[in-house]
């Protein structure tokens, strides 16, 4: 289980910051526009290494096809959670990166990270375990 958790959030780090456009990053503060544009690339990444998980799995002779509604279910869940999230947290990094408070954006970008990952392990937990 350990493994899997592990890969989810390797995931989510690719999704959120390395697909994670310059727009997106900028405007989703702001901008409902940019953030669910921010959203849609998150679960597009998401559900395509889920989808590319099960494929490999496949390959080891581990069937887990039957499990793609709820990864379906995961990723669309964890989309929603994610842009409530991020709604907030960028707006109030926004705001501590204006006035200069360079130590709090910081605590904030990590107290975001931090939502993610538990929203990640919790939904994980409650529709797989």
């Amino acid at each position: 289980m350990i493994g899997i958790i592990l890969y989810i959030l390797f995931i989510h780090f690719v999704a959120d910051f390395i697909m994670q456009t310059d727009e997106q990053a900028k405007g989703k503060s702001t901008c409902n526009y940019w953030l669910t544009m921010h959203i849609l690339s998150y679960g597009k990444t998401m559900l395509f290494s889920g989808v590319f998980y099960v494929l490999i799995m496949f390959l080891y002779g581990i069937n887990l096809f039957h499990l793609i509604p709820l990864l379906i279910g995961y990723v669309t869940l964890n989309m929603g959670l994610h842009w409530v999230t991020d709604y907030f947290t960028s707006r109030q990094t926004k705001k501590l990166w204006e006035a200069k408070k360079v130590h709090h954006f910081f605590v904030m970008i990590g107290f975001d990270q931090f939502i993610h990952s538990v929203c990640l392990i919790g939904t994980y937990w409650l529709l797989f375990l």
